[in-house]
């Protein structure tokens, strides 16, 4: 129907006589001239109705925004003063020759982003027309396509695994689907390929990947939806390094397909070392500023509270200097940071300003000046520098201090939101306790712990690996268990017995059994490393159809209710 797309004509087009399709962007009448912006995926072009050259005047006056246009005409130059540099057609324009209207379009109910979420999501088709959700779409194509790419060149075999599969605990709710056929059972959707990938291993396949749908029942965020898509990785006979070196290879690969250059390799810490250093176990490195251990400062305080904290060893005192703080806190703003860290944990937020001749701060009462003096020796602090201190229960400390340096940097605005700073964080903790006492895998159960043996649980380490981007844990992985006595004392530490073992995981520790290699991967977020490649603030805008905050889609009206046929055939009844 088209000769060319709206962004592609150009000078050297002058003269020709050509054919456009698209949408009515904006249509304006100047004394009886008539200009519309014709829209199409590449972006825009002028198109001018001239009474003076032809009669399509009377069906470009019909013309109104959202219109969808077939227009024939000729290209020439637009006259001088008169072109418009922001757009790339913005020197030439088509003098219509012939119109035709191939349809209407009712008055749009949005016609930017600047209105609520749910009407735009209701909405979603007409707010995918906008330039910049089909730039992000274009993005994710690309990403997509130079992944399969890669992988395929390294010898990577794409495989689909089931969406209908059988429950099994992997740190979420699950969705789940009742079998017509199988009264009182039911299906789940995959939280991830986990158990499948680990099978084709055992089969033999030995390096699998899978663009792959997830299903998680949990409450949505700005980067996590209820149906997510990962880049989806294993191998067998690989170590830790031969798959970050595939992972590395992979992102690398990705962002040259989309004309951005990363390192070739990414820097790596340790999980105890990101919750030392950062507070976190995805920290942002985009910025330095870390966490300072300073128990030894307090253990001759005159404050009980700081000297008993510091004589405990799993407790921490962390010291936060911020180069330049004191300059930038008023009084007003080291209240709401005190209101702020109280949020997750903190008792209040102790702090000391150093002034050109003096150090103030409530907390400087309860440091001897020996102390001081270790405590300057450690920080280097300079005048019109700011340090806050958290003190208690390790992990409360690593969770408020890590989130204060992180509000910090915005406030300050310490790094730049266009950098890409990659991270690997490794040695995650195998097992955690809960509020209740009980104990659960910190990534999931088929993870190979390092230190089996060791005599307090949580010092149990296993070889696993997340890769962070800026802050957010972009994915991960691990080594997996493919010895079924490694498996079986990991669910006796779970208290997991054989019977629900065997219940829950039969298929998989029976294939166990069979002679499973050694075998390993990892997964990508793709909607995250969207988000963070076209620098959007939420997930929901790298997703075509996405849901809302309570996994409401306003479009189509689902999660919706079904007739009570559809209900017997289930053999479900629904108590009111």
């Amino acid at each position: 129907m088209r000769t060319h797309l709206c962004a592609d004509v150009s000078i050297e087009d002058i003269g020709k006589e050509i054919t456009l399709c698209g949408w009515c962007n904006s249509y304006r009448d100047h004394g009886g001239v008539i200009f519309i912006d014709l829209r199409d995926k590449s972006g825009l072009i002028q198109l001018v109705s001239d009474p003076k050259e032809n009669d399509s005047i009377q069906i470009a006056k019909e013309v109104r925004d959202e219109f969808v246009l077939i227009a024939k005409g000729l290209v020439r130059a637009r006259a001088k003063g008169l072109e418009n540099p922001k757009i790339k057609t913005g020197h030439i324009e088509v003098l219509l020759q012939a119109l035709h209207i191939e349809n209407h379009a009712l008055t749009l109910p949005i016609r930017d982003e600047n209105v609520n979420e749910e009407l735009r999501l209701k909405y979603r088709f007409l707010d995918l027309r906008h330039q910049k959700s089909f730039n992000i779409f274009h993005t994710r194509s690309k990403v997509t396509i130079a992944a399969r790419n890669i992988l395929d060149k390294m010898g990577f075999l794409e495989v689909e695994t089931p969406i209908l599969t059988k429950a099994t605990p992997e740190g979420a709710r699950d969705y789940l689907v009742p079998s017509r056929l199988h009264e009182g059972e039911f299906y789940a959707l995959p939280q991830s390929p986990q158990l499948f990938k680990q099978l084709l291993m055992i089969a033999g396949f030995e390096k699998y990947f899978q663009i792959a749908k997830c299903f998680r029942d949990e409450d949505s965020r700005s980067d996590r939806q209820p149906e997510f898509t990962q880049i989806d990785v294993e191998m067998s006979f690989c170590t830790q390094e031969d798959i970050i070196n595939v992972c590395e290879k992979l992102l690398h690969g990705i962002f040259k397909a989309c004309n951005r250059e990363i390192p070739q390799s990414f820097p790596r810490i340790t999980y105890q070392e990101a919750m030392e250093k950062y507070g976190s176990d995805k920290p942002d490195i985009r910025f330095e500023m870390p966490l300072q251990e300073v128990k030894e400062c307090f253990l001759d305080s005159n404050n009980e509270i700081f000297s008993s904290i510091a004589l405990q060893s799993k407790n921490r005192i962390k010291a936060l200097k911020v180069s330049g703080g004191d300059n930038f806190y008023t009084r007003k703003t080291l209240a709401e940071l005190e209101t702020f860290v109280r949020k997750f944990g903190a008792q209040g937020l102790a702090y000391l300003q150093f002034k050109d001749n003096e150090i103030k701060g409530p907390i400087l009462k309860f440091i001897t000046p020996s102390s001081l003096e270790k405590l300057k020796e450690i920080l280097q602090p300079k005048v019109g520098d700011l340090v806050f201190f958290g003190a208690g229960a390790k992990n409360v400390v690593w969770d408020y201090m890590g989130r204060l340096r992180l509000k910090i940097a915005q406030d300050m605005q310490l790094f730049n939101p266009k950098d890409m700073r990659f991270l690997w964080v490794l040695d995650f903790p195998m097992f955690e306790y809960a509020d209740d006492g009980s104990v659960s895998a910190s990534h999931h159960p088929f993870t190979m712990p390092k230190n089996l043996d060791a005599s307090d649980i949580e010092e149990i380490s296993s070889i696993s690996y997340d890769i962070v981007l800026n802050g957010i844990e972009l994915g991960g992985g691990s080594i997996r268990i493919h010895q079924e006595h490694i498996q079986s004392k990991v669910f006796e530490i779970l208290g997991i017995s054989k019977e629900e073992a065997e219940n829950k995981f039969g298929f998989l520790l029976d294939a166990l059994r069979y002679g499973a290699p050694p075998h390993g991967g990892f997964a990508i977020g793709l909607d995250r490393l969207i988000m963070i490649m076209t620098n959007t603030q939420s997930i929901r805008d790298v997703i075509a159809f996405p849901k809302m905050q309570k996994a409401i889609c306003p479009l189509t009206g689902a999660p919706s209710a079904v007739s009570q046929e559809q209900l017997q055939e289930l053999h479900i009844h629904i108590k009111h």
